[in-house]
């Protein structure tokens, strides 16, 4: 298999970028997720920032909203002092912990405020009716989450079956 090339990296942290920023992830944190995913090695923070030309503010905001996510950790290089950072190894946990995090800061927040709604006086009607079924596909829609989110493993299994994929299938689509 030939070597990754620059250019192909570059092609994935800006596809990566522009998908991230379609999900409302900051194009900035998508590119940064994008480069530690697509390299081998453990890199600086001044490396980030002048491999993705942004300065080092940007890639330092960046990397701490990936460490809040799980999904970028500090490590240590022996023999410089500088901070270094790596992606999470395992795409599935990584895919997890970003699920739960977004669930969190943004689906929490609307389920608490529709069923407010709901439970306020005043609507009533075809509004109230809307509002009460908005309530319950949310409250559906958390249950699913909820339980998809209790084990990675399984829920990992039920999603290959849903889409009639093997489990365990290697990365190159060879079982």
């Amino acid at each position: 298999m030939p070597a990754t090339t620059p250019e192909t990296v570059q092609r994935f942290v800006e596809a990566w970028g522009a998908m991230g920023s379609l999900w409302g992830i900051n194009r900035s944190v998508a590119r940064v997720h994008a480069l530690l995913m697509a390299t081998e090695e453990a890199l600086a923070l001044e490396e980030i920032a002048e491999r993705l030309q942004i300065s080092k503010g940007n890639a330092s905001m960046s990397l701490r909203e990936l460490r809040t996510f799980g999904v970028v950790r500090q490590v240590e290089v022996p023999g410089d002092r500088r901070d270094f950072y790596v992606t999470e190894p395992d795409v599935w946990l990584m895919f997890f912990r970003i699920l739960k995090e977004r669930k969190r800061r943004e689906f929490d927040p609307a389920l608490e405020a529709i069923h407010a709604l709901v439970d306020a006086p005043g609507a009533t009607g075809a509004v109230r009716g809307r509002l009460e079924q908005m309530a319950d596909l949310l409250t559906t829609i958390e249950g699913v989450v909820n339980r998809f989110l209790q084990d990675p493993q399984s829920s990992r299994s039920a999603l290959a079956f849903i889409a009639g994929m093997p489990f365990g299938r290697k990365q190159n689509g060879k079982g």
